[in-house]
């Protein structure tokens, strides 16, 4: 063919053929997405600050290393409650001709999904720390550190933020750590991210290749498998509390050796699980854990029976129907949002 000895044909060609494909393959779904695809009732656009702190979140390249995507794999499920759709997206519109802010669902998890972090870790306190250094909160972090985003000054001054770094990882300088205004848009963005639900009636989106191990057991005669509170401890409370349970000084309480974990009445332990802690000034604000991560009474048990047989603690265990009662009670005195 003698396309193939001449360059301008076999060059338009190309072109053609790749332009058309873009158009079928991204463009024509994009715009039929965009049309089509309405915000969930209960989502909001971001605020001012938010916003500004997506540009930090853009500009610090945190996209190379998270998602913000749950897939409809059933491994996704520790991301969010379901997986996700279009109209999670409908408010991720383009800042510019330049920036396309839908790449930020990202490709690569070198760290974790941060699609629900807004609910899985609302803490302002842990955020800011988790920034200055991941070591911090998470030894094993391979995370870079952002410094830049935090200023050392002599004393604290009036409106300044206090960030409770351990003193090992000031590496010899003197003075309080303060978080920059930068810090705080890139925390309230990060605070934002939170997977809405569904409208009442409307089926979640199911999670593939699903892995019953309770079930199976049970199915084979024998007893459903009991949940392993080591795991879930890691999943929902070792970032703060850390993996030897003794918290971070300044920042985060101990649960070795804790006067709450080691009571034999659970009521008070089971209330700050699902409402949250906030009446020690020294420490910073425990999110209702329970109740964001929607975790179930056997879970909560499991993990509870974790923290009172774990580290040196030898309290007496708890039951799931134990629990259960005392969720409930937990509930009507929840604070009214």
């Amino acid at each position: 063919m003698s396309i193939f000895h001449d360059h301008k044909k076999l060059f338009t060609l190309a072109t053609a053929l790749f332009g058309t494909l873009t158009l079928f393959v991204a463009v024509f779904p994009s715009l039929y997405n965009e049309e089509n695809s309405a915000p969930l009732y209960g989502s909001v656009p971001l605020t001012e600050q938010e916003e500004a702190g997506r540009q930090i979140y853009i500009s610090n390249g945190c996209v190379g290393c998270h998602t913000q995507q749950v897939r409809n794999v059933d491994m996704d499920k520790t991301w969010g409650s379901r997986p996700g759709i279009a109209s999670d997206y409908a408010y991720s519109t383009r800042k510019s001709i330049w920036q396309n802010s839908g790449t930020l669902m990202g490709t690569e998890r070198t760290g974790p999904d941060l699609t629900n972090i807004g609910d899985r870790q609302p803490s302002q306190d842990w955020h800011l720390v988790h920034l200055y250094n991941p070591r911090t909160v998470m030894p094993q972090s391979i995370m870079a550190p952002y410094p830049w985003l935090f200023e050392i000054k002599d004393k604290v001054e009036k409106g300044d933020i206090k960030v409770n770094v351990p003193q090992e990882f000031l590496h010899g300088q003197k003075g309080v750590v303060v978080a920059t205004q930068d810090a705080l848009n890139l925390v309230a963005y990060l605070k934002s991210l939170r997977q809405v639900k569904l409208p009442d009636g409307t089926p979640d989106p199911a999670f593939l290749y699903k892995i019953e191990k309770a079930e199976a057991n049970a199915a084979a005669g024998g007893a459903p498998a009991e949940l392993n509170g080591t795991d879930l401890y890691g999943a929902n409370c070792m970032a703060c509390h850390q993996q030897n349970g003794e918290g971070l000084p300044g920042a985060f309480p101990p649960l070795k050796g804790s006067k709450i974990v080691l009571d034999d009445n659970p009521e008070i332990m089971v209330g700050i699980i699902m409402n949250g802690y906030n009446a020690q000034e020294q420490f910073g604000e425990m999110p209702a854990v329970g109740t964001n991560a929607n975790l179930s009474a056997e879970e909560i048990a499991a993990i509870m029976n974790h923290e009172k047989t774990s580290w040196g603690n030898t309290a007496k265990k708890v039951t799931p129907e134990q629990v259960k009662k005392l969720m409930d009670l937990a509930k009507l005195s929840a604070p009214q949002q």
